[in-house]
């Protein structure tokens, strides 16, 4: 690969999800990092849309790569769901989960862990349908651009998630600041925006393929935020991190902030 940040053009032709989802997502029964912080992500959104009450009709996903995790719980609260991404090959691997044609990823395991944390109302694969009927799009995004999902016209969101995306997407402060304003314009004034993302990160990989991610601390992240129109609610950090050998973060952070009236 080339040296210098990720390129947009590097990952439509070197990014496999099947890769990163057998990687960072299997879910096993053995104690890896990698278990460890999904099991803390789950937990995390768990309380975000469960407990603390984030809801409403319209939440769009940003960045949300091959995975539904993230959405499992958003489901609970949110009437409709668009997932977005960058990269064709996530989009076409997330529309294979939803349309449960053969070959999708199996994360029932996943699926079965949140249902316990949510107390076993629904049993997995009634709680796998939910998501399917609340996911109404996928669509192509890019948040360094001022209209993140070009044409496609939608209503304001009650909540723009991002989990994972962010610091992989942006190269430099100044690019993550823009993007934070960009996709300000996707969210109606009052919105929450819930950002989870790695802390102090400089790469990751998938295989023998490394990937940039912009190293951000507390700090940065909350100071893009607040000038982005935001006024932060809450933020969590938690020091779990991935082995070592997959990437050099020093745990991750967890934001919820609300969209002021007068922001973009």
């Amino acid at each position: 690969m080339e040296s210098g940040f990720t390129s947009k053009d590097t990952y439509l032709s070197h990014f496999n999800p099947r890769d990163y989802l057998e990687k960072y997502y299997s879910f096993g029964a053995t104690h890896t990092a990698e278990n460890q912080v999904l099991r803390l992500l789950l937990k995390k959104l768990f309380s975000i849309f469960c407990v603390a009450g984030v809801k409403g009709d319209l939440l769009i996903d940003i960045g949300s790569g091959p995975t539904i995790y993230q959405l499992l719980s958003a489901c609970e609260s949110f009437k409709t769901i668009i997932a977005t991404d960058y990269t064709d090959q996530n989009l076409q691997e997330l529309e294979k989960w939803l349309k449960k044609e053969p070959g999708a990823f199996d994360w029932s395991p996943v699926v079965t862990y949140v249902c316990e944390l949510e107390g076993n109302r629904v049993k997995g694969q009634e709680k796998e349908e939910k998501l399917r009927r609340a996911v109404k799009q996928v669509l192509k995004c890019d948040v360094t651009q001022s209209r993140p999902l070009g044409a496609a016209s939608l209503p304001l969101a009650d909540c723009l998630l991002s989990t994972l995306c962010l610091d992989a997407a942006c190269p430099d402060l100044p690019t993550y600041r823009t993007a934070l304003r960009n996709l300000s314009s996707l969210l109606k004034p009052g919105g929450y925006l819930v950002v989870v993302d790695a802390l102090k990160s400089s790469y990751y990989m998938i295989g023998e393929q490394r990937f940039s991610s912009l190293s951000l601390d507390r700090e940065a992240v909350e100071a893009a935020v607040r000038e982005a129109g935001y006024a932060i609610k809450q933020f969590d950090v938690i020091s779990q991190s991935y082995s070592s050998t997959v990437a050099n973060n020093e745990g991750l952070f967890f934001l919820v902030a609300q969209k002021l009236s007068r922001s973009a």
